[in-house]
């Protein structure tokens, strides 16, 4: 068996730094990643600097970025004008052959991240979709508060089946559920693939997003792939949040879910010992160290 790790750190975990990360760290961050065998990384999002700064030098980091050959570096596309950056950026540097658009499961999340309500996001979401997919784009989607809302409690399995079922019939060929406050446990897990199976979704569309609030991260992992998920979201290093739920921790850490993975038998193609040397390199940039406890136990050997 064999498990696709979509790395978020450079996207996901550094928005959420409250410091700007100068673009040639973040440069040389994406390349450690892919010569550590990652070969999706999400590389920045086209939002408006306005609400995340820290990913304003989205434009000038793919102009730099060396690609290397066999990696997907996709970005997080918020809106049109998100998607008329990247599609600039893809006819100057031949870069961007993949979007992700950002939905919510809930109202008052959507209001609170998108301005919109859950009904009219998807109509933001369309023109977009449709555009990429007319570029030849890939387009991916994510459904955020998929477990729990902070302002609106526990979510029905049902109603995210709903949203993530629109998400994919708008043309996404994946979607990636997120426990955004990092709240959920195995069994939620569970009832939420059914809710997906019985709205003819299966696990082939879907991948898994967990963040470690209630350190459940990992068990909620392994069971999604005993469901058959065989896409799982992580940040290097354990780095990451949501700013928009402020109870939330750090993402899943990828060397924590590839050392799992490993002891499994499962294949990634990811080196273990290069990504924590590359997340110890990081994490001693940003003046802090890992929240990763593999990363914390091989230190001492790196």
């Amino acid at each position: 068996m064999r498990v696709t790790i979509y790395e978020v750190g450079p996207r996901d975990g550094l928005q959420n730094e409250s410091a700007v990360v100068p673009v040639e760290v973040k440069r040389e961050f994406i390349g450690r990643l892919a010569e550590a065998g990652l070969t999706t990384i999400e590389a920045t999002s086209f939002v408006h600097p306005k609400w995340v700064p820290q990913l304003a030098d989205a434009g000038e980091l793919l102009e730099s970025l060396t690609r290397v050959p066999g990696v997907r570096y996709p970005v997080l596309v918020p809106n049109e004008r998100g998607l008329d950056r990247a599609l600039d950026c893809a006819l100057n540097q031949g870069g961007v052959t993949d979007i992700a658009v950002f939905g919510s499961a809930t109202e008052s999340f959507a209001q609170r991240n998108l301005n919109r309500t859950v009904e009219s996001q998807f109509e933001m979401f369309a023109p977009v979709v449709e555009r990429a997919l007319a570029h030849g784009m890939r387009v991916r989607a994510y459904v955020s508060m998929c477990f729990a809302d902070p302002w609106e409690g526990p979510v029905a399995p049902e109603q995210v089946a709903r949203v993530g079922r629109r998400l994919l019939d708008l043309g996404c060929y994946e979607l990636s559920l997120g426990d955004t406050i990092g709240v959920g446990t195995p069994r939620h897990v569970e009832a939420l693939l059914d809710a997906f199976a019985e709205a003819g979704v299966g696990p082939d569309r879907l991948a898994v997003h967990f963040h470690d609030t209630y350190g459940q991260a990992l068990a909620n992992t392994l069971t999604a792939i005993k469901r058959g998920i065989t896409v799982v979201d992580s940040s290097a290093g354990g780095i990451g949040g949501c700013p928009y739920a402020k109870s939330a921790t750090g993402n899943l850490a990828t060397e924590d879910l590839v050392w799992m993975l490993d002891g499994l038998g499962v294949e990634t193609g990811v080196d273990v010992r290069s990504l924590t040397a590359t997340s110890l390199w990081l994490a001693e940039i940003l003046g802090r160290p890992s929240p990763s406890r593999v990363v914390q136990a091989l230190a001492k050997e790196i």
